[in-house]
């Protein structure tokens, strides 16, 4: 029992590192959009985090949802994010209209804004994962698998209900759901993992000069086949293609993160609002013509380092103190209404 504890104690610091790694590289990612048109090294950067983040983030949700899956603390954390959804889909929503004004932005509450998509499939993988609750974890997978490439060949728009990237990325929160540490552990011992990190710096140098021109829609996700220009029936291949290139690229990323507690694990603790808050942040920037002197090597560098200090900052435990009510409203008051209303029932 004490090994299993200790194990489980690992296993959390380990995974709560590799969240805030992976808020720095989607916060970073976000903050060089406007520059990888422009610059071939920004654009390699950009793919590098791509080819991995979005697919490690889910599975590190899937992995922290298996103490808060079913009964009450499934129940609390649902209607939680229902909340965080509708707070901030009013608020980025009408910031869009008074400032920021994106074009191509579906002002509609079953539209996510932009990367309030994964609130909105966060809810949608743990519904899933309740209803597969008595499948073996082979099935699931092999049905989420199924899924993320069936998606592709709807005749719809990916973005409504954030239907596409639900099913897409549903394999890597099952897997992580399913993740077991312990063989994690022995797999990367010391020269296996220095061997993985090396493989993702060397992908990263590799996308840096070669840049190749791989349509981003197939990292982003959010897109159907058909608006990635691959009619054919066979398209489902591709995003196999693209699994499997996410998953080795993942899997080499891991090789980068530490097992041991530092001040990075308690930032990781708080990535909600880094989150939830960057957007603002990457936003005004963009709206403040910034990116206009931003066109070097210099100036990239400096947006970069902006980029994590920011993240730091967000992580702050200052900034949960404030900011609390917001991003991760209460909603106890709302379950002890839903008992009484019950109670009263005939």
């Amino acid at each position: 029992m004490e090994r299993e504890n200790t194990l489980e104690a690992r296993g959390e610091t380990f995974f709560l590192n590799l969240r805030f790694m992976l808020i720095v590289t989607v916060f970073a990612g976000n903050a060089i959009e406007p520059l990888i048109s422009r610059m071939s090294g920004m654009h390699g950067l950009y793919m590098w985090i791509f080819s991995f983040h979005m697919p490690l983030f889910v599975l590190v949700t899937g992995y922290f949802a298996r103490k808060s899956l079913t009964g009450g603390a499934g129940r609390k954390v649902l209607l939680q994010i229902g909340m965080q959804y509708l707070i901030f889909q009013t608020l980025y929503s009408a910031l869009d209209v008074s400032l920021f004004q994106v074009d191509g932005i579906h002002h509609s509450v079953f539209a996510p804004y932009l990367l309030l998509w994964f609130l909105a499939s966060h809810a949608c993988w743990r519904l899933l994962m309740l209803g597969m609750g008595k499948w073996s974890a082979p099935a699931q997978i092999a049905f989420a698998v199924t899924a993320g490439v069936a998606v592709g060949y709807l005749q719809v728009d990916g973005v409504w209900f954030s239907i596409s990237r639900t099913f897409v990325y549903l394999p890597y929160f099952v897997i992580g759901y399913h993740f077991s540490f312990g063989a994690f552990t022995r797999l990367y011992r010391k020269y296996f993992k220095t061997a993985a990190a090396a493989a993702s710096v060397l992908f990263l140098a590799v996308l840096a000069v070669a840049s190749p021109e791989l349509p981003l829609g197939w990292l982003y996700g959010n897109m159907t086949y058909m608006q990635l220009g691959a009619a054919e029936w066979y398209a489902g291949v591709y995003r196999l293609a693209v699994y499997t290139v996410q998953i080795a690229a993942s899997l080499a990323f891991l090789g980068l993160v530490p097992y041991g507690v530092s001040r990075m694990t308690d930032w990781g603790r708080r990535t909600l609002y880094v989150f939830l808050l960057h957007g603002f942040i990457v936003r005004l920037a963009a709206v403040s013509g910034i990116y206009g002197y931003l066109g070097n090597t210099a100036g990239a560098l400096l947006l970069l380092l902006a980029a994590v200090l920011c993240t730091v900052l967000l992580a702050q435990p200052a900034v949960k103190r404030w900011l609390h009510p917001l991003v991760e409203p209460p909603v106890d008051w709302m379950i002890t209404l839903q008992r009484a209303a019950l109670r009263r029932t005939p």
